[in-house]
């Protein structure tokens, strides 16, 4: 798919981000490089759902930097990685060969996968933040099935559409006021100087983003041929969403008190008819 300005004002972000997130505490490039034992704390808490990768051939939808990408080839997978960013896709690259990791990195358009890769794999994963920056929910699942083999699984943790309508700027702290879209809707344009790691202000700041309901989600899965296994909602985020969350002794975040009024995130697994 052609870019539009919503997807290039995107890119441009997302280019940015890149050099921020590979020197940044969060994602610790130079411990993978001095650890070839490290695993991504994502991966770590996503594999009891998404299962034993070793030995299968796997590829990451919006990989990013490839920190997840490289920590799932760690657990015996050969593992691809996709993303739009060229930035990122290059720091996948060099992370792979500075930590000796073996990982394949392409550049494509999420929609466009499937013309820039031309295989089947036994998994495809998705991993957190990734979906809200897709226009079309629909056309994603088409993309899932496309990728995957017969019998293949689909696994994606992310954060929890209801967690994207609350209305983070509010001062009177704790409140959970619904302000954004929960279903999928034209895109919202947000302005935000810090990305979710530690480090730098961005200068391209502007970023357009897309909502789409627990619903919507599953059914673009099931109408495009894969059977759900698993759907699974967490207490816990990745990272903090909404200025009065609290760190937990994991290190991810959850509402004051234990609070468990709002789903933080879900994972779904679903696997492709034989």
């Amino acid at each position: 798919m052609p870019l539009d300005e919503f997807r290039k004002t995107n890119l441009d972000n997302w280019n940015e981000r890149t050099e921020i997130h590979a020197k940044s505490q969060l994602y610790d490039i130079a411990g993978y490089v001095a650890n070839p034992e490290k695993i991504s704390s994502v991966v770590q808490f996503d594999v009891p759902d998404l299962g034993d990768v070793s030995g299968k051939t796997l590829l990451h939808l919006q990989c990013h930097i490839g920190t997840d990408t490289l920590s799932l080839a760690r657990l015996g997978a050969t593992a691809t990685g996709v993303d739009f960013s060229p930035d990122a896709i290059a720091t996948a690259r060099k992370l792979s060969s500075d930590s000796g990791t073996p990982g394949r990195f392409e550049v494509a358009e999420l929609y466009d996968t499937p013309d820039v890769i031309d295989e089947k794999f036994d998994i495809v994963y998705t991993g957190v933040g990734a979906l809200t920056w897709l226009p079309d929910i629909a056309g994603w699942g088409k993309v899932v099935a496309t990728m995957l083999k017969p019998g293949g699984t689909f696994f994606i943790r992310d954060f929890h559409p209801m967690l994207w309508t609350i209305d983070d700027e509010r001062e009177d702290d704790g409140a959970l006021v619904v302000k954004y879209p929960y279903f999928e809707t034209p895109a919202k344009r947000f302005d935000s100087e810090f990305t979710y790691s530690d480090g730098d202000k961005l200068t391209n700041s502007v970023n357009y983003e897309w909502n789409h309901g627990i619903g919507e989600i599953v059914m673009a899965l099931l109408d495009n041929g894969l059977k759900l296994e698993l759907l699974r909602e967490h207490k816990e985020a990745e990272s903090q969403n909404l200025p009065w969350m609290v760190e937990t002794e994991d290190k991810r975040w959850e509402l004051p008190d234990g609070e468990d009024r709002l789903p933080m995130m879900y994972s779904i697994r679903a696997t492709k008819s034989d």
